[in-house]
């Protein structure tokens, strides 16, 4: 897609769905803090919110979020990770007093650990126009077998994962995101979803490796046909997403 004209962004919203992932948010939270810090002191420097979604927890994955300064945190009863980040999103928007072209909208996982780069480098796409960064995603090598390590290198070298949706590294200018009609009520794939109706809608996407998202390699997710159903059911055979 062609790029739009330069823009300026006032605000970076961060949304995070969370379910049950008190052993794992810490780690996000604390990455996802560093890449505020950074958004927020550079050249370019813009303000940011951070929005942890806890969604029908039975562990203390809130209080966890909650002992983070300069992180909200809403609790729903949903199960549902769509409706999670859409809930995130839209009060991430009401409570920014912008307009939603004034807000970038940045996606990740509870499981996951962003660059400190992560908001710079979406941001600085998003300036020179685009309207839609879809980021590429690693699963952390530690959690994975010797097997799957290899298959996964073999597969997913530098610049093969350009262009794979996934909600842990995505983000979205608002008043697009609205357009689009947001992410829709979906128990998985909602981030497919979504940049599909974003392509509908002649979105600038692009698509860039230079904010690498390091995921968890579990092969028990949240929902049943994420990404560690991936990594447990068809890294070995199929490996290419």
């Amino acid at each position: 897609m062609t790029a739009r004209a330069p823009r300026r962004f006032e605000q970076v919203a961060v949304v995070i769905p969370a379910r049950d992932e008190s052993e794992l948010i810490g780690r996000c939270l604390e990455s996802v803090l560093v890449a505020k810090g950074a958004a927020e002191s550079g050249r370019h420097a813009t303000r940011v919110s951070v929005v942890v979604v806890a969604d029908r927890c039975t562990d203390d994955t809130a209080s966890v979020a909650r002992g983070f300064d300069g992180v909200t945190v809403i609790e729903i009863d949903a199960a549902n990770v769509g409706l999670a980040r859409a809930t995130g999103v839209m009060l991430a928007l009401e409570t920014s007093g912008l307009l939603p072209s004034q807000v970038w909208i940045a996606s990740t996982d509870a499981d996951s650990s962003v660059p400190a780069a992560w908001l710079t480098e979406q941001t600085r796409l998003a300036r020179a126009g685009a309207d839609v960064v879809l980021g590429t995603v690693r699963p952390d090598l530690d959690d994975l077998s010797e097997a799957q390590a290899l298959a996964w290198a073999a597969a997913h070298g530098r610049g093969a994962s350009i262009g794979e949706v996934h909600g842990a590294n995505l983000g979205v200018r608002a008043d697009v995101y609205l357009a689009a009609g947001g992410f829709a009520q979906l128990a998985e794939h909602e981030d497919v979803d979504f940049v599909e109706r974003c392509a509908a809608l002649d979105a600038a996407i692009v698509a860039t490796d230079g904010c690498e998202v390091i995921t968890s390699g579990r092969e028990v997710g949240r929902t049943p046909g994420g990404f560690a159903r991936y990594l447990r059911d068809d890294l070995l055979t199929n490996p290419a997403l």
